[in-house]
C-alpha cells in the first residue's frame, strides 16, 4: 500500500530482557537478581561505603582490617535507603521512570519493602560489631533515610538539610570507629561536607524549578526565588571555607593550609557562579553544582593526604 511503518521508539528497542528481540529471554530468576541489584543503586552504595573508610583514614592516619566493617554497614544502609526511596516514589516512577524495577514489575512493591527491611537489618546488625557511637549513628541515619523517603524530601529546605547531614555523617561514622577522639578529628571535614552539600543541593533545586513546578513539587528556590537561593548557597560555601580552617586535626599545619586554600577557592568560585543567576537555565549553564562537587572531592583528597603524611 506504500504505507511506511516507522521504527520502534528507542526506549522500546532498549528495553531489558530481550524485548523486541528474537534472542532467547533470560531466566526469570536471573531477571529478579538483576533487579534486586539495580534497585540498590550499587555504585552509589559502594562509593558511600568507601567514603566511610576515608573517614576512618582521616581520623587515624591508617586503615586496619576491621575498618572494612564500616564500608559494609554504610553500603547496606545506603542501599536500603535507595530501595525505600523507590517504594515511596512508585507513583512518580510509573510516569517518569517506568523502567525502574518496581514500576516495571521486576520487583513487587511488597518484595521491595521486605528487601529494604532486610538491608536495614543487615547494616544495623553489622554496626553492632563496631562501637556504640557508630551504632548510634547507623540507627539515626536509618531512621532519617526512612523519614526522607516518606516526608522530608517533599519539605522545602528540610529535605536538603537531611541530604547534607547524611553526606557529612559518613565521615563522622568513620571517625567514630576510633572513638570520640576520632569523631572530633573529623568535625572539620564533616562541616565542609555538610555546608558544601547543602549549597549544591539547593542549587540543584534551582536548576530543576521548571520541572518541579510542572510536577507539583515545592522546593526552596520556588519559595524564595533563584537569586536568594544563590545567595544562601554562597553563604553556605563561605561557612565551608571557615570550617576548613578550624585547627581540629593533628595534621593541621602549613601543608594542609596551603592545599585547602586551593580547595576553598574552587568551592567559593562554584558557589559564586550561582549568585548572579535569576533563572534555572542560568544556574545549569554556570556549572556551579559540578564545581562544588569537584571542590568536595578535592577537600576529601587533601584531608586524606594530610592525615597520612
Amino acid at each position: 500500500s506504500g504505507v511506511r511503518i516507522p521504527p520502534s521508539p528507542s526506549f522500546l528497542r532498549k528495553r531489558p530482557f530481550g524485548y523486541l528481540s528474537s534472542a532467547r529471554e533470560p531466566d526469570p530468576l536471573s531477571m529478579s537478581v538483576s533487579a534486586f541489584v539495580r534497585i540498590t543503586r550499587p555504585h552509589n552504595a559502594v562509593v558511600a561505603g568507601f567514603t566511610a573508610l576515608i573517614g576512618y583514614l582521616v581520623a587515624t592516619g591508617t586503615l586496619i582490617l576491621p575498618s572494612l566493617l564500616l564500608a559494609a554497614v554504610v553500603a547496606l544502609i545506603t542501599a536500603a535507603g535507595n530501595v525505600i526511596n523507590d517504594v515511596y516514589d512508585i507513583d512518580i516512577d510509573r510516569i517518569n521512570r517506568p523502567d525502574r524495577p518496581i514500576p516495571s514489575g521486576a520487583i513487587s512493591l511488597s518484595g521491595a519493602k521486605i528487601y529494604a527491611v532486610a538491608l536495614f537489618a543487615g547494616g544495623i546488625a553489622l554496626a553492632t560489631l563496631t562501637t556504640a557511637l557508630c551504632l548510634l549513628i547507623a540507627l539515626a541515619n536509618a531512621l532519617i533515610l526512612i523519614l526522607y523517603a516518606a516526608w522530608l524530601k517533599r519539605t522545602p529546605g528540610i529535605g536538603n538539610v537531611a541530604v547534607a547531614y547524611l553526606t557529612a555523617s559518613v565521615f563522622l561514622f568513620g571517625g567514630a570507629f576510633a572513638g570520640i577522639e576520632g569523631l572530633i578529628q573529623n568535625i572539620s571535614l564533616a562541616a565542609i561536607a555538610f555546608l558544601a552539600t547543602l549549597a549544591r543541593e539547593i542549587l540543584k533545586d534551582a536548576e530543576d524549578v521548571d520541572g518541579d513546578a510542572a510536577g507539583g513539587a515545592r522546593t526552596l528556590p520556588m519559595i524564595v526565588g533563584i537569586r536568594r537561593t544563590g545567595l544562601f548557597a554562597f553563604a553556605c560555601a563561605c561557612g565551608a571555607v571557615l570550617a576548613s580552617l578550624l585547627p581540629s586535626g593533628d595534621w593541621w599545619g602549613p601543608f594542609y593550609l596551603a592545599a585547602i586554600a586551593v580547595v576553598d577557592i574552587i568551592i567559593l568560585a562554584g558557589a559564586a557562579r550561582g549568585v548572579r543567576c535569576t533563572t534555572p537555565d542560568c544556574v545549569r549553564e554556570s556549572r556551579a553544582t559540578s564545581i562544588l562537587r569537584a571542590g568536595m572531592f578535592a577537600a576529601l583528597a587533601v584531608f586524606a593526604v594530610a592525615a597520612v603524611t
